[in-house]
């Protein structure tokens, strides 16, 4: 008798015909695959812009990175070869159309609390890294844990710009009193520049909130860009108005993988685009 393995009678050796069909669906994969990344994803990759406020151990607080983790941040940038430019460096190149500068990053810092001048500041002179802080203006010296102007000036001849946040900490889409918002917007940049010395060239829409009449009024009162954080329209960040950052956690070192996204050029082009009011 003749014995039939049922593995054996149902095992078949795979032709050419069906080799040259598998390797052409993988060609196929391949080639959708590129073409996604050069004409959808890849034209959306942009230089990051790392946000910041406090560098603090207050505990159970989203705006706070500690001490520790934010030194291991500004550690990782450098061990791993990173350009740190300045927020005007990176708007002169968004000028010239490049929107991504391989390895490279900007610092930003919301707010002026007085820990980015005792726990940021030391760690991004060690590295030779510049940074902008955007302060509202009114709490300078006027608000304990926030900066002193001579703290704020201090850093401004060492390597850190200042940009304006309005005097008061408002969401300027609310404002409908153009005297305030004007007050708001160019106040805090004559406070900055009459107290330092220094030009205040850039502004931060509290909470990210802008329209076009903020926009506008933030362009009149000579600033030569403002940021936001993912509002706005604008996704591929051509308008140095609408310039959308990435803020960085306390987590984001204990998830490498977390701080290595938000470093790719990539991560704002997958997150939900909010209108800017």
């Amino acid at each position: 008798m003749f014995r039939i393995s049922s593995m054996s009678f149902f095992r078949t050796e795979p032709g050419p015909g069906s080799w040259k069909r598998a390797l052409g669906i993988v060609a196929i994969i391949i080639l959708a695959i590129a073409f996604l990344c050069l004409f959808y994803v890849c034209p959306g990759r942009v230089t990051p812009i790392l946000m910041y406020h406090s560098i603090s151990d207050k505990a159970n607080n989203s705006l706070c990175v500690t001490p520790q983790n934010f030194a291991e941040q500004i550690r990782f940038l450098h061990e791993r070869g990173y350009s740190v430019i300045s927020l005007d460096a990176l708007v002169q190149e968004l000028k010239k159309g490049r929107r991504y500068l391989p390895a490279t990053v900007v610092i930003t810092f919301d707010d002026g609390f007085e820990d980015n001048f005792i726990h940021a500041f030391p760690v991004l002179a060690k590295y030779n890294m510049p940074a902008t802080i955007f302060l509202i203006t009114g709490y300078v010296n006027g608000r304990e844990g926030y900066l002193g102007w001579d703290q704020v000036s201090l850093m401004s001849k060492n390597g850190i710009d200042l940009g304006g946040h309005t005097r008061n900490n408002v969401y300027l889409p609310s404002v409908t009193d153009e005297r305030v918002l004007w007050d708001e917007v160019a106040g805090s940049k004559k406070d900055i520049e009459e107290h330092t010395g220094e030009e205040a060239g850039y502004f931060c829409y509290p909470t990210g909130g802008f329209n076009g009449k903020v926009k506008n009024a933030v362009k009149l009162a000579g600033y030569k860009g403002a940021c936001t954080t993912n509002r706005g329209s604008d996704r591929p960040a051509v308008d140095v108005y609408e310039l959308k950052r990435i803020k960085v956690t306390n987590s984001d070192m204990n998830k490498p993988f977390h701080f290595r996204a938000k470093l790719s050029g990539f991560y704002n082009f997958f997150r939900r685009a909010r209108s800017g009011d």
